[in-house]
């Protein structure tokens, strides 16, 4: 089983900013990409962003993909001799409070939430 650890949570004012990281123990061997999922309180999961390491059918190595909400504030970025993906969280607002889940080994849609691996999420407070 792949465990994957994610770090760099807590409270920020709005309009700051945050970055998370999250380590594998070990490469995936379905698809070579991991991303971020978050779900706030009495809501869905929902799509935060998400990184290919190497080439697919689908995706090239590096392929960067957000969800609309985050998208021009949010910043994916991979490390792939560590086994790590950063996130840059720039200009946080009061909605983007949630717990942040780490995923690994997507299937053919980076941006579904059928991954094949989840962390136990780390908690992000936006503070008005």
């Amino acid at each position: 089983q792949v465990k994957l650890e994610e770090s760099g949570g807590g409270t920020v004012p709005a309009g700051g900013s945050l970055s998370l990281s999250c380590t594998a123990s070990r490469r995936t061997f379905n698809n070579d990409a991991m991303g971020w999922f978050r779900q706030a309180p009495e809501k869905e999961v929902e799509f935060v962003a998400a990184y290919s390491f190497a080439p697919s059918r689908w995706y090239g190595a590096g392929y960067t993909v957000y969800g609309d909400s985050v998208k021009g504030r949010f910043t994916i970025s991979g490390d792939s001799a560590r086994n790590t993906i950063h996130l840059t969280m720039n200009n946080l607002r009061p909605e983007d409070t949630a717990v942040y889940f780490c995923v690994a080994d997507p299937g053919s849609d980076l941006t579904w939430k059928g991954y094949f691996h989840w962390g136990q999420g780390t908690q992000v407070t936006v503070s008005s």
